[in-house]
């Protein structure tokens, strides 16, 4: 009688959950060390606008059972886990124009946004 070694598969790696841009991580390092000092900030998706969703930033003093931690650049930043499935492999970035400044998000899953690019759709 012969015995069957079953090797388990490999598993793939996971998707980072979210990344930030040089320029985001710089201008996250400033808020942190300064008026935010002491503070985290947590990225959410809220139901609105009129493509249907929205992200939502806020000042948090701690992470809760419900963040997700993401470590990017040496900086932190908490994700609400019911966002998580949205905003897989997510980039962050800070763009400066000449009339607007302020944090953008390059999300893969979107498949769409509505005409004013405050909401978006997967």
């Amino acid at each position: 009688m012969s015995t069957t070694t079953i090797e388990p598969k490999a598993r793939r790696a996971l998707p980072q959950l979210m990344q930030l841009t040089e320029a985001a991580a710089a201008r996250l390092k400033t808020l942190y060390e300064g008026g935010e000092a002491g503070k985290l900030l947590r990225i959410a998706v809220s139901t609105k606008g009129c493509s249907g969703m929205s992200y939502e930033m806020e000042w948090v003093a701690a992470p809760t059972a419900q963040d997700e931690v993401v470590v990017s650049h040496g900086l932190t930043v908490l994700v609400d886990r019911k966002a998580t499935l949205f905003l897989i492999g997510t980039t962050m970035d800070y763009k400066v124009d000449k009339l607007t400044a302020g944090f953008t998000f390059e999300n893969p899953n979107e498949k769409g946004r509505c005409g004013c690019g405050e909401s978006f759709h997967v």
